[in-house]
């Protein structure tokens, strides 16, 4: 089966249809930015972008993957002018609140956070809360992530100026 993940093309075997996304990119692809948390869907720190919609990578077969286009942590940086990484203003924003303590569920909170900037570039605080609830986070740094996100939508609102 061919999986295209951060404009990659992969190749992974399909003897187990039942096998889920996080697991063939954290054991076979060494993509291990997507964190495993509780297995069930609910924690969050597993989500990744599927056709841009935000995603828990533990509940997502394989077998639903065909076409898609996969998006991890990894992949949420782009090149800049001088082809070395540069930081989504996501990540960016997330360092300069210094929202990590633990850091486990901090890839999901950022995919969260990107695939909803995506949606809606200047979102209400409470939009950002509604958003985020999803995404556990057991250091309970919730306000230092919502001051991110909207850091993050100021920071791409001043990128996208003319």
């Amino acid at each position: 089966m061919k999986l295209l993940i951060n404009d990659r093309e992969y190749e992974v075997p399909d003897e187990n249809p039942h096998r889920v996304l996080l697991w063939v990119l954290r054991d076979e692809l060494g993509l291990v930015g997507t964190r495993f948390g509780c297995g069930a869907g609910l924690c969050g720190a597993c989500t990744v972008h599927v056709n841009g919609a935000a995603t828990r990578a533990c509940l997502t077969p394989l077998s639903t993957l065909e076409g898609a286009r996969v998006r991890t942590v990894e992949g949420l940086s782009s090149p800049g002018p001088d082809g070395k990484p540069q930081l989504h203003p996501v990540q960016r924003a997330f360092l300069d609140v210094q929202v990590p303590q633990c850091g486990w569920c901090m890839s999901g909170q950022m995919m969260t956070a990107a695939a909803l900037l995506e949606r809606n570039p200047s979102p209400t605080p409470d939009q950002v809360v509604e958003a985020m609830e999803r995404n556990y986070c057991r250091c309970g740094t919730y306000c230092r992530i919502k001051k991110a996100v909207l850091s993050a939508a100021e920071q791409l609102a001043q990128e996208t100026k003319p």
